[in-house]
């Protein structure tokens, strides 16, 4: 099997392009360090086309070591033909592979087993092999009684040869295929509310009852074609059915199936047997065949359901980490609450820890003129431009009273409402313990909701993906999938928007190209012991950093105001050598390039990229990447989404009215809409059918997590807390 030709071939690619992919994995190169510094070698693959090679590569290997070891293990037996090598090498999936290798697959005991070792195959081969048989039935059984095999009856042997060839069905490919696909083309998925269990000692009956008809009603007496089954609605039916809420089955033509297998089967249409194959048609797919494709059906179902909701939340959390800084502000975050207090915290413009405190503005201790002095005299002292609030219990009280203490005390600030997961689980992590030792867990919630906002990026990598909260159904798919994924989400991010080397946390540099955190603690203990680097070749003095970490890692690493004004680029240190060649063609100091990207950019477009490159002795690619970095040294990537919305006033449900237009934040996006912040206390719901004036298939294809949108008010349901918006003009 030649994988590259297959993967190329599956994603519209050359050979060449992924040979040299596959090459680069072999050395240990990571996918954003491919897709930035080595365009030439793959011709420009962006990092979705090299993940999808590295995950179709993976599969395909598997596929051939699986593909060996039956070989193997048929040649053993003395069963491999020529025909059967045949079909095992043209397999191209796992599921087709298993399906030929099952009638050779080492069995448990089975009625099948047990049959043969009465020796009645070749009573079952006979039936299978003569439709024409004109003899005395009786009489053949006959022939295969034998009690000390432990046959005593004709009757016996009859059933004995039924049950081995209902085994020889079962084992079939193309019966099993046949099945499958008419299972997942052409079956109903049916569910109904389960009957009631004894309720637990410390809940009402009718307590659990409502419970379970607020979340699973819809699905009490639920049917669909399961080519119509949404994703969504396959996580719900399978948690519903994990909390034995619901129980789900799926409905089907039987006779057409039956029909199907005996055509697949039989190489012909009458039989002297037939009745008798018929019956054992039928015990085949209802005693062995149908229970084992309905759970591969149902993982199928699953799967696919998995990869979906991955996909959607992979999607939401690289909008959310790839939001804006609100840089150089002076932030106080406040985590909000009532029987405990709400937290408060300031973090200076590098996000480093000033003081902090704990207030009690609300039910039951009530202390709100206190609380107002203690806010007031933080954000007068420290100049605090920002509030950062978290958005969790007593969220909005909290708003309100902020709101009043801007407007009573004209002060300068702002607020902004921030997502505030996750914030618990960093609190009582073994990051947040090194760098607050003295400070209760309690206290350093507050600190990560105000740095979360002046760098998202910076501070939500501490937090393990699946606990921020942008998914649907999180905790109900493949969670190992799921973990893969969103790290390849966070490695994505931080590498597209590159680390400060002076200021990063380990936390940060664990996920740069070429890093582990290992070295990124190194990295750090460097950096406190010996101060600032200076240059990115200092690099190579940290601890267990060499050759090929440097050269996976240098690119992604910038140093502001450091020696060398390349450094504070992508621009790779291999490259330093041509880009200076480039500049002394336009008698441009190294020093100048801050005022040189216009000027560079002009005379690069008359003499043309192509010929320029050549004459300097690099790929076109490279050249292009490396003008585009002279242009804008430093920038960062981010600053062309637009900032999030600062408040600072408040609005409560009572003062919404249908009509009303208003601008929002996505907070989340689901199969069915999006979640939107409109500065009240309950987000609104976009609907799907909302969004855009034209059919919208994916809410992802029109907006992102992060978004600032303006939506106008369709709905209000005061009494339920639910507000509907509207995109449509």
């Amino acid at each position: 099997m030649n994988i590259p030709s297959i993967i190329a071939k599956e994603l519209s690619i050359r050979d060449e392009q992924v040979d040299s992919v596959i090459k680069l994995f072999k050395e240990d190169a990571t996918i954003p360090f491919i897709a930035r510094y080595r365009k030439e070698r793959t011709g420009g693959l962006d990092e979705d086309v090299l993940r999808q090679i590295e995950e179709r590569l993976n599969y395909l290997t598997l596929l051939e070591e699986r593909r060996e070891t039956i070989l193997k293990s048929i040649e053993e037996q003395g069963k491999l033909t020529d025909e059967l090598k045949a079909k095992i090498m043209d397999c191209t999936k796992l599921q087709e592979l298993e399906d030929l290798y099952l009638p050779y697959k080492p069995k448990r005991k089975s009625r099948g087993t047990i049959a043969k070792a009465k020796g009645l195959e070749p009573l079952a081969l006979f039936i299978l092999e003569n439709p024409s048989f004109e003899g005395n039935l009786k009489e053949k059984l006959a022939e295969f009684i034998n009690e000390e095999l432990g046959v005593a009856t004709a009757e016996e042997a009859l059933q004995g040869a039924k049950d081995i060839i209902a085994e020889m069905i079962s084992d079939d490919a193309e019966v099993r295929k046949t099945v499958r696909e008419f299972l997942l083309e052409q079956s109903v998925v049916k569910s109904e509310k389960t009957k009631d269990k004894t309720p637990d000692e410390n809940t009402s009956e009718k307590q659990r009852e409502k419970e379970k008809k607020e979340i699973y009603q819809i699905y009490y007496e639920f049917q669909i074609d399961i080519t119509k089954l949404k994703p969504y609605q396959t996580l719900a039916l399978n948690r519903g059915e994990k909390e034995k809420a619901l129980k789900i089955n799926l409905s089907f033509d039987e006779l057409d199936i039956l029909k199907r297998i005996k055509n697949k089967f039989l190489s012909y249409k009458e039989s002297v047997f037939m009745e008798i194959l018929d019956s054992t048609i039928e015990d085949s797919f209802s005693r062995l065949i149908y229970p084992s494709i309905e759970k591969e059906v149902r993982n199928y179902l699953t799967e696919a359901a998995d990869l979906h909701a991955i996909e959607i939340f992979a999607s939401n959390l690289r909008q959310l980490l790839l939001q804006p800084p609100l840089l150089n502000k002076i932030i106080m975050g406040i985590d909000p609450g009532f029987v405990s207090g709400s937290k408060v915290a300031i973090i200076d413009e590098t996000g480093k820890y000033i003081e902090g405190s704990t207030i009690y503005p609300h039910p039951p201790k009530n202390k709100k003129e206190e609380a107002e002095k203690v806010v007031v005299v933080l954000i007068e002292k420290y100049k605090v431009e920002v509030i950062a609030i978290g958005n969790g219990t007593a969220s909005r009280e909290t708003e309100q009273f902020i709101a009043d203490i801007i407007k009573n005390h004209n002060l300068n600030c702002k607020y902004i409402i921030a997502n505030e997961a996750g914030a618990s689980v960093y609190s009582a992590s073994a990051v947040a313990k090194k760098e607050f030792p003295d400070l209760e867990a309690s206290q350093r919630g507050n600190i990560s909701i105000g740095r979360r906002v002046l760098d998202p990026l910076a501070e939500l990598v501490k937090i393990d993906p699946k606990s921020i909260g942008v998914g649907l159904y999180q905790h109900d798919v493949d969670q190992k999938l799921l973990s893969e994924k969103l790290d390849d989400v966070v490695e994505s991010c931080v590498n597209y928007v590159g680390v400060d080397l002076n200021t990063a946390s380990a936390s940060l540099l664990t996920y740069v190209s070429g890093l582990n955190k290992r070295i990124a603690e190194n990295i750090v203990k460097h950096r406190e012991k010996i101060g600032k680097f200076k240059t990115r070749n200092e690099l190579l003095d940290v601890t267990g950093l060499g050759e090929k970490a440097f050269e996976q890692c240098a690119g992604f690493l910038k140093i502001r105001n450091g020696e060398n004004l390349l450094d504070n680029t992508f621009i790779h240190p291999e490259s330093y050598q041509a880009t200076e060649k480039l500049l002394e063609k336009f008698s441009m100091p190294v020093a100048k390039i801050k005022d040189s990207g216009s000027f560079i950019s002009l005379i690069v477009n008359q003499k043309g990229t192509k010929k320029l490159a050549e004459e300097i002795g690099i790929g076109e690619p490279t050249l292009i990447d490396i003008i585009e970095n002279l242009k804008k040294p430093g920038r960062d990537p981010r600053e062309d989404i637009p900032a999030p919305i600062l408040r600072s006033d408040v609005l409560k449900m009572e003062d919404l009215k249908e009509g009303m237009k208003l601008k929002g934040t996505v907070r989340n996006v689901v199969d069915f809409g999006a979640f939107v912040d409109i500065g009240v206390k309950q987000d609104g719901l976009l609907h799907i059918s909302q969004i855009a004036n034209k059919f919208v298939k994916n809410p992802l294809d029109i907006i992102n997590v992060g978004d600032i949108i303006d939506v106008t008010i369709i709905g209000i349901d005061i009494q339920r807390s639910r507000i509907s918006l509207s995109m449509k003009s």
